[in-house]
């Protein structure tokens, strides 16, 4: 089975959403602690390589 550039984009979108939810709930006082921080770094990671898959589906499209 062949997956497509929008089938990554989107479950690459939902692992973004999924770890900025988990951030979110992982804050107690402050966003500065570490977990926090890194659960959005994570979640920054996934989401431009979400964007990055659109973006190589529409140059895809454009070549044909």
């Amino acid at each position: 089975m062949k997956t497509t550039p929008f089938t990554m984009a989107l479950i690459y979108g939902l692992m973004g959403a999924l770890f900025t939810y988990l951030a979110i709930k992982s804050v107690q006082d402050t966003i500065w602690n570490f977990y926090t921080i890194l659960l959005m770094i994570i979640a920054t990671f996934d989401f431009t390589t979400a964007l990055r898959f659109l973006f190589y589906k529409k140059f895809i499209e454009k070549q044909k």
